[in-house]
């Protein structure tokens, strides 16, 4: 299970949780915590500006079949026979005015937040892609234990590959890459 993930979209990004099983990869829509603009920050700079929320687990899932989560209208599922492609990337944030506090955050940490995300690309139908972005943007009750002791950098990045390890054991290599 992958804990958050943020997803662009128009008026608000969503958050979601990713169930993933040997046959399907399962969104299930988080319920709302932050402001849009508080989320699009979070996209930016790959870290929980809000550090209060607790991430859920399997154990608040057990008593929800698989087809419970796929028949909720909010939640996404992705059979994995119908994935063309699944490419994990990086984007370091482009400086804007209004980010300066950041920056300088950035700067006096001697840090650069490197924001992991993937781009998965599947067939609803045999004749039409659908292409899907995700920022792996981990909680604070992640984030904040492992600051003590760890780089922002080496966090950020171990999220990442625990996702990437989690979507490799059940989807075929030829449709993962990093």
């Amino acid at each position: 299970m992958i804990h958050r993930i943020i997803v662009p979209d128009g008026e608000s990004p969503k958050e979601y949780a990713v169930l993933v099983t040997d046959r399907r990869s399962i969104f299930i829509r988080l319920e709302r915590t932050r402001r849009s603009f508080v989320l699009r920050g979070e996209m930016r700079y790959g870290t929980a500006l809000v550090t209060d929320v607790r991430p859920k687990s399997l154990v608040d899932y057990e008593h929800s079949s698989l087809e419970s989560l796929t028949a909720d209208s909010a939640n996404l599922e992705i059979p994995h026979e119908a994935l063309v492609s699944l490419a994990m990337g990086t984007e370091e944030p482009e400086f804007r005015l209004r980010d300066l506090f950041v920056w300088l955050t950035m700067r006096k940490q001697g840090e650069m937040f490197q924001v992991y995300n993937f781009e998965m690309i599947y067939r609803r139908k045999p004749s039409h892609e659908t292409a899907m972005k995700f920022y792996l943007v981990p909680l604070g009750a992640y984030f904040k234990p492992r600051r003590q002791t760890k780089s922002r950098e080496i966090i950020l990045r171990e999220y990442a590959l625990d996702a990437l390890k989690a979507f490799r054991m059940a989807i075929p290599f030829d449709v993962v890459s990093s």
